[in-house]
């Protein structure tokens, strides 16, 4: 288990080791002086991509040794979902299409994709990794049989197609459970299927996973990110190449916001909202829920990442249609959660704060107590709290995900 309470704490370790003093860092990465010591003294949160990358550049470690691994703690919920990492590990590294098929036999492909498309993406929604983690490990391995296997075009695409949606649920499980090398390889993985498929959606897809708002070099991800959404426009023709295109706008956004280009993020918010409008608002049917709420819920996340907080991230707030949320937990919780990020900046807030966390943690519970971000802002709530009742709150929540209280 890590004992580290807050990113802060891990800082100042990693600081002293590399002999820098809080000038020498501050001037290297970027930030004040003033911020970096509250930061080490657990008074200011480390939550913000652009942050957490300036400063595992500075240092030369990696974002996963600044802002730590799986945190492991006795709460089942919290814990649980790690156990089927192993499983699907292992089927992403014995599985390929240039080797033989790692099982002898497979269900048909309607029953896999019907799988896939129906249970799997409903935990994934929900962000019940466990449900996932059950089904999805024999699922990738009996959709590499059928292409490695059929003879029927039409069967092996479905399959292909199948499996791009599988490596996506695979690298979105377990960039959350804090194992991002694993995460990329699935959503590389996903990209060499959609190559395979030579369908510009599927490679629109595919690029949403590989070029996800997690790694430390944010220009090149913004580069990334935009080239992905240039490439794909000429070739949307309907509703659902706009949800992709518009997903891939989204991701740009927040890698425009990360890499300190405000004015590219909000150029590409305009985008995926002017996209909104061409597509239902229905975030059950969506792919990835695009649409005019999701959007909206966006909006928070690059604001948050942006670094607003207080009144800003709650006007941001009121523009989102909560009831439609509840067809989309997975969605509900990371608003909710993104609120909480936001109002927890500003100390005037911070009640209100633990109120939308709690709703977050009640919508998605594995999700919350293993997001690093949620994680930190309430190591330093906890730091900071000196109202009886809010501590309360605090070590509740502390205590479920494993933060020393």
């Amino acid at each position: 288990m890590h004992q580290e309470t807050t990113i802060g704490a891990r800082l100042r370790a990693l600081r002293r080791w590399r002999g820098m003093t809080l000038d020498q860092l501050a001037g290297q990465a970027g930030l004040s002086k003033s911020f970096l010591s509250m930061a080490e003294r657990g008074q200011r949160s480390l939550d913000r991509r652009s942050h957490i990358a300036a400063l595992a550049d500075a240092l030369r470690v990696s974002e996963t040794d600044l802002v730590g691994g799986p945190h492991l703690g006795p709460d089942p919920v919290q814990s649980r979902p790690h156990t089927y990492i192993p499983a699907l590990r292992t089927a992403l590294e014995t599985n390929g299409f240039h080797q033989g098929p790692a099982v002898e036999r497979a269900r048909p492909v309607p029953a896999l994709a019907a799988l896939m498309n129906g249970p799997i993406e409903q935990h994934r929604r929900r962000y019940d990794y466990v449900g996932v983690g059950e089904a999805l490990p024999d699922l990738i391995d009996e959709l590499h049989w059928h292409v490695s296997e059929s003879a029927d075009e039409p069967t092996q695409r479905l399959a292909l197609e199948t499996l791009v949606e599988a490596y996506m649920c695979a690298a979105g499980m377990a960039r959350a459970l804090r194992h991002p090398d694993l995460g990329h390889v699935a959503a590389m993985r996903a990209d060499e299927t959609a190559v395979l498929l030579d369908d510009p959606i599927a490679r629109g897809k595919a690029a949403f996973s590989l070029v996800r708002p997690n790694a430390s070099n944010w220009h090149r991800v913004k580069g990334m990110a935009e080239r992905a959404a240039n490439r794909l426009e000429p070739h949307v023709k309907d509703q659902a190449g706009r949800q992709v295109l518009g997903m891939l706008t989204l991701n740009a956004a927040l890698a425009s916001a990360a890499s300190r280009d405000l004015q590219s993020a909000e150029h590409w918010l305009r985008e995926a909202r002017a996209l909104s409008g061409h597509v239902p608002d229905d975030l059950e049917g969506n792919w990835q829920a695009f649409g005019r709420t999701n959007v909206a819920i966006w909006y928070i996340t690059v604001g948050v990442e942006a670094g607003k907080g207080g009144r800003e991230i709650a006007e941001l707030a009121g523009a989102v249609d909560v009831r439609k949320l509840e067809a989309h937990p997975g969605r509900k919780t990371c608003f909710l959660a993104d609120v909480g990020r936001g109002m927890a900046r500003d100390p005037r807030h911070r009640d209100e704060a633990i109120g939308w966390f709690e709703r977050s943690e009640e919508a998605a519970p594995q999700r919350f107590r293993n997001d690093p971000k949620i994680r930190e802002s309430i190591a330093v709530m906890l730091e900071q709290a000196r109202v009886a009742s809010q501590g309360r709150e605090l070590r509740g929540m502390a205590a479920r995900m494993g933060l020393l209280h």
